[in-house]
């Protein structure tokens, strides 16, 4: 005999409470109104709101009421719902026979979590399904700037209110480096966070063609196309390599109308935006700019520093203003060569037990940016001259007055002055640790000999020549 049926139901929501978010309790716990228990048929009548709310129960948190309805009133429970469609005239429907309304608690098709994060009832049960998310690849590390800001808005809006069609399917663009995949992958752990239930997945479009090829040569594409009609969250990263890979289109066509039909969530990114997808059909690419078609620039100067600096902050590295300065202005607005770059100095510094300085820095990103249009460092600039006159670096570093060197210092100190954004006073640094107004004179005595020097306005051009700038 059960005792006191509301007490035990008070109980209910108690341990329910303690397994799901605020937010979820409140949204889908909290408005349910026990009404009765018939103990003959065993069977919990409890009031919801609307029909919607008991099917989204159904869907998502069956697993979980069945946990705590077993463990309260007994291994044989059955739920049912009454729908109050008139709350103020108390009028309802009750639908006993329908399996939108009652829930076999027993039944083994409840008895899956999805891709649930194990509670305190059932910590030891494994997921289904490995979301396939980097989880260093959140919003707290995601930097905000003029570049991202509108994707960043609507991509926070789209996981924290998955299945909504507005912004479904949600299509992010921009070129390589500019924080597409960090961005989809912040989604996929944001709406994981506050959504636990929710089946989220995230593939590459190479890894979802490898895939398929594989169903068809083992003759499994209905088992393919079932699995990932099953995800609710689905997010695709770099879907312009499907261009070519007609049945992979087609394939990936029924399994996008599917989840879109469904309300289920399609996050997909891509190097271009859907005008520019040549060689996809048309059905597709209209379903790709049905929903939000947000772009990502590439990150400008400030916020370059402002990801330099957080990342710092991270890894407890201590780098002077002006090398973060030299490493946002020359890394091309990639946020991958920005971080390339850092962790470059970190393993130098760390080598060599020497400080990050710009030095360090300009040889860093020599060696690890790719830049078509490079800006000349010092040490290209020293490497070209002292190459041209056949003299060492060492001896232009040196105190000594011999012509030769001194030439070669004028040179560096003046082709320096002209290419590079350095103060007069860095490039005496970086060259002998002159100072300033040794720079400014030997940048005055080079200009008034090219106004009257035709054979060494011809040499030093030569020298330019070899930098191969494109001006």
């Amino acid at each position: 005999m059960v005792s006191n049926p509301k007490a035990l139901w008070d109980n209910c929501l108690r341990l329910i409470k303690a397994n799901v978010t605020e937010q979820q309790y409140i949204s889908y716990f909290q408005p349910l109104v026990f009404e009765k228990y018939d103990e003959e048929s065993q069977t919990l009548l409890v009031q919801a709101p609307s029909r919607f709310m008991v099917e989204y129960l159904e869907q998502y948190y069956v697993a979980l009421l069945s946990k705590v309805l077993v463990r309260c009133f007994g291994a044989n429970i059955r739920l049912n719902y009454r729908i109050m469609v008139d709350q103020k005239h108390n009028l309802s429907v009750v639908e006993e026979a329908s399996e939108a309304a009652v829930v076999d608690l027993s039944s083994s098709r409840y008895r899956r979590d999805g891709n649930k994060t194990p509670t305190v009832l059932d910590a030891a049960v494994p997921q289904e399904l490995d979301s396939q998310l980097d989880v260093r690849k959140t919003f707290n590390s995601f930097i905000e700037g003029d570049s991202n800001k509108l994707s960043r808005t609507v991509g926070l809006s789209v996981a924290e209110h998955p299945g909504k069609t507005t912004f479904n399917p949600l299509f992010v663009y921009g070129p390589s480096g500019c924080g597409k995949t960090h961005l989809i992958n912040a989604v996929g752990l944001r709406c994981k966070e506050l959504y636990p239930q929710c089946r989220v997945l995230y593939v590459s479009a190479r890894l979802f063609q490898v895939q398929f090829t594989d169903a068809v040569r083992q003759n499994k594409v209905n088992e393919f196309i079932q699995f990932y009609q099953t995800i609710d969250m689905l997010i695709v990263d770099d879907v312009q390599e499907w261009a070519t890979a007609a049945k992979t289109l087609d394939t990936f066509f029924h399994i996008f109308d599917h989840l879109f039909r469904n309300r289920k969530t399609i996050i997909l990114a891509s190097d271009r935006p859907p005008v520019d997808l040549q060689g996809m059909k048309d059905r597709l690419l209209t379903r790709f700019k049905c929903g939000v078609t947000a772009e990502l620039e590439k990150p400008n100067v400030q916020l370059c520093i402002d990801i330099l600096k957080a990342k710092c902050r991270r890894d407890g590295l201590v780098i002077p203003e002006e090398v973060i300065l030299f490493i946002a202005e020359t890394a091309n607005g990639s946020v991958r060569d920005l971080e390339g770059v850092i962790n470059s100095l970190m393993a130098y510094s760390i080598t060599y037990n020497s400080d990050i300085d710009m030095r360090l820095a300009e040889r860093v990103i020599k060696r690890a940016v790719k830049i078509d249009n490079k800006p000349l460092t010092i040490d290209d600039i020293l490497e070209k001259v002292c190459g041209h006159y056949n003299v060492s670096q060492q001896n232009v570093f040196s105190r000594s007055r011999k012509r030769d060197y001194v030439l070669v210092r004028q040179v560096s100190m003046y082709l320096a002055s002209k290419y590079t954004k350095m103060p007069a006073s860095r490039i005496g640094q970086l060259i002998g640790g002159r100072d300033h107004s040794t720079v400014i004179h030997s940048c005055s005595t080079i200009e008034q000999r090219l106004k009257v020097d035709k054979t060494f306005q011809s040499e030093l051009g030569s020298i330019e020549n070899s930098f191969k700038l494109k001006q």
